[in-house]
């Protein structure tokens, strides 16, 4: 018999989670407080453009595909992907890396700068692609629950890697400061300094330079649409604009959710929603961590983004763009040592217009700006102003273009409304940092400790941050729940 199971929030995690618990038979409902499925992964559409409001890169194409083969199915019955060539450009004050869309093309790149640094550069993506097999095959689809799950063969032959930091690794290899930046980027994604990022996270750096990066034609929301159209085909119940108030407790166990002022019984409660906002919840007895845990925790940055539309096509540009024409550890201080508004920050700029004709009327651009802030911060219409001078500038200085006079419009998202929209804690982006003392078991967890049939799924448990580790977290709680019921 199939148990009843509500799922708070309808991010990748959760909507992940409910495909297999669907598929095991259980009887499955969504509860999501905004008026469109997709958590952080929404859409924004004006004036004829399109935007990804959150997530806008597709790395590890191979986990997207994996999960929807636990179904019978292929990514190509959702969307269309294509494979970005070049996969995106750096700007540095003097000049311009651009990263291409396989590895010979990447080596003449790192020797054009750096002679002899090809060399190294295979051999470190070599390394980088063993720690991808192991960390995908065997280290991430584990559920946290003990240190023992990371014992292996194959780690304990790399338990150093644990302990040195990307940022050591990278600087033994090479010398020349750009391609320090270049080597050391992926890993912000993981919501950590490269120097607090144990080195065997190198798999990222395989997942930039061997995997490739890609697009879904029409946006990353093509892939919630996906997740939405498969769940349903499972049976999965979707409600929008429900926002559960609370989570009900008897006898130390779960009975269910109140949403919008009704009691939803259920045997299961699970929480794709922000960790610490799932646990307010709950009245107090019956939660795990403390406010003064949650405080003392790595957060992953927040971000200031822009969605601009350009009422012309723009010069010099890639789909991806990142401007690192400032001091790359400065504005990670003031992101992790000693969080304030950064006085030159790095950005990141998205067009996805470059590649995909439906993101933008024609002769248009569709531009998404991101600045990785701390989060926590002040948030004020006059600092997003500030902020947006400050970049828009120099994003006309590095590319050579008149663009501020383009601007058909622009609207903003920052720490405000990552709390309102989607109770985020502090504002996070990202969820928590993958940093050695918050990596597998050492995360939140999974299940509740305190009350039975209770989950949690996301970012802020395992694996971690970002859209591949958030459909492996779903998969995880899926199992687990699954594993407890057969007890």
């Amino acid at each position: 018999m199939g148990k009843s199971i509500s799922i708070i929030g309808s991010g990748f995690s959760a909507l992940s989670a409910s495909c297999y618990l669907a598929q095991a038979g259980h009887h499955v409902s969504i509860y999501e407080k905004n008026k469109t499925v997709g958590g952080r992964a929404r859409q924004l559409k004006r004036d004829g453009f399109t935007f990804d409001i959150g997530p806008s890169w597709y790395w590890m194409p191979d986990i997207f595909e994996k999960f929807f083969n636990d179904f019978g199915k292929s990514t190509s019955d959702y969307y269309q992907l294509d494979k970005l060539n070049p996969a995106y450009k750096i700007f540095f004050s003097d000049e311009v890396i651009t990263i291409g869309d396989h590895l010979d093309q990447i080596c003449e790149e790192f020797e054009r700068i750096e002679t002899g640094s090809s060399k190294p550069l295979r051999k470190f993506i070599a390394r980088a692609q063993e720690h991808y097999d192991i960390a995908i095959n065997k280290v991430v689809l584990k559920p946290g629950l003990s240190p023992f799950e990371l014992v292996t063969k194959d780690t304990v032959t790399r338990v150093d890697q644990f302990f040195k930091t990307i940022s050591s690794e990278v600087r033994k290899n090479f010398k020349n400061p750009k391609l320090i930046s270049t080597l050391e980027f992926p890993v912000l994604f993981l919501g950590a300094k490269p120097n607090q990022t144990p080195s065997f996270y190198s798999f990222m750096n395989f997942a930039d330079f061997g995997l490739g990066t890609w697009h879904p034609q029409g946006g990353m929301y093509e892939i919630i649409k996906g997740m939405t159209k498969l769940a349903e085909s499972l049976g999965v119940q979707i409600n929008t604009e429900s926002n559960v108030e609370k989570i009900h407790v008897e006898n130390g166990k779960t009975t269910g959710i109140s949403v919008n002022g009704k009691f939803i019984a259920s045997d299961i409660v699970l929480s794709g929603a922000d960790y610490h906002h799932s646990e307010t919840l709950l009245d107090k007895e019956h939660r795990q961590y403390s406010e003064a845990y949650w405080d003392k925790r790595t957060f992953a940055p927040s971000s200031l983004l822009f969605y601009v539309g350009f009422d012309k096509k723009l010069q010099n540009i890639e789909h991806h763009n990142l401007f690192f024409d400032t001091d790359f550890e400065e504005h990670a201080k003031e992101i992790y040592d000693k969080p304030k508004w950064p006085k030159d920050p790095l950005f990141y700029v998205n067009f996805p217009s470059v590649t995909d004709s439906s993101m933008a009327p024609e002769g248009c651009e569709a531009g998404f700006f991101l600045i990785p802030i701390a989060p926590g911060l002040e948030d004020t219409p006059e600092l997003r102003q500030q902020y947006f001078d400050l970049i828009i500038n120099r994003f006309e200085k590095r590319t050579n273009q008149n663009v501020l006079n383009h601007i058909m419009f622009k609207e903003s998202f920052c720490v405000k409304d990552f709390i309102d929209e989607y109770n985020s804690y502090k504002g996070n982006a990202y969820g928590m940092a993958n940093t050695l003392m918050q990596t597998a078991f050492l995360r939140p967890k999974l299940k509740s400790k305190k009350v039975d049939n209770l989950y949690f799924t996301g970012q802020l448990t395992v694996p971690g941050p970002g859209v591949p580790p958030s459909l492996i977290s779903g998969k995880l709680v899926a199992e687990l729940i699954q594993k407890n019921q057969n007890i």
